[in-house]
């Protein structure tokens, strides 16, 4: 039972760290769904104690970004709300589907998420804009579209789909909120990713709330694993402009690949 907490905690303070940076701390749930069986009902839990886990490394990543947030608070203003409704969409479709059809989901969920960091770097490239995340070398990247009425609407109804996203699983949100904020006109990469860690820390709040409520949550690896989140999603903010980042990318996407091959295999083994 120690050694579940220890890999968790582990787990936890990675995945809060990669979370402000790269937004795919939702590597906490295989740990979570190892820890606490196989089964579809194990599945949804182990979705509900990541999402609480880490919703206080996600606030503690704000925190670390809060003077970036300042200079861009008024796309935070107006995505706020998409990214509210959208959370309770898509974690109300985890609590309300029954838990084998989120444990059939699984395997697709990481690879998806896999294939959106693989493909980070081209989309970056296609945008003009450095690979999230990246450091810079002294010139911010610049941002040629403008912003229109259309394109600022088309970008709340697009949050409010990665939100529903989000509030289901999430894996990858970070990559899709990233290339949203380019179309607005957010040409510093760390002020895209201050937005992208408060949208986020929305989402899993909410969807916290709403695990919490539905009693899905596994309340002592919760607490355990939200401190390292906290220390991880800080620590993981403040190092954000000096850290290169590539490395961590390409660890994430191998990992991903990884489970997901894993976690399809154990499907077609148990179909």
């Amino acid at each position: 039972m120690l050694e579940d907490y220890l890999v968790l905690c582990l787990a936890a303070l990675l995945g809060g760290a990669i979370n402000s940076v790269a937004g795919g701390g939702t590597l906490t749930f295989p740990a979570l769904f190892a820890a606490l069986g196989s089964s579809g009902e194990a599945a949804v839990a182990a979705n509900a104690t990541s999402t609480v886990a880490l919703v206080w490394g996600s606030m503690s990543a704000v925190f670390g970004y809060r003077a970036e947030i300042v200079r861009v608070r008024q796309w935070c203003r107006l995505l706020i709300a998409p990214s509210v409704l959208g959370g309770i969409v898509g974690t109300l479709l985890v609590v309300w589907l029954p838990g084998d059809s989120f444990k059939m989901a699984v395997p697709w969920l990481i690879l998806t998420a896999a294939l959106l960091f693989a493909i980070q770097p081209k989309v970056a490239q296609l945008m003009g804009l450095q690979a999230p995340g990246m450091q810079q070398t002294g010139m911010q990247a610049e941002l040629k579209t403008p912003h229109g009425r259309g394109m600022i609407l088309g970008v709340i109804v697009f949050q409010f789909f990665v939100a529903v996203y989000g509030g289901y699983f999430g894996a990858g949100i970070g990559i899709l909120m990233l290339a949203a904020l380019a179309m607005m006109g957010i040409a510093d990469i760390h002020e895209m990713n201050a937005v992208k860690t408060l949208l986020a820390a929305v989402i899993n709040g909410v969807s916290a709330a709403i695990f919490i409520g539905s009693g899905n949550v596994h309340w002592p690896f919760a607490l355990a694993m939200g401190a390292s989140s906290i220390v991880g999603g800080y620590a993981g903010a403040r190092l954000a402009k000096r850290l290169n980042r590539t490395l961590v990318r390409n660890t994430v996407v191998a990992i991903g690949f990884g489970l997901a091959g894993y976690y399809f295999y154990r499907l077609w083994l148990t179909s």
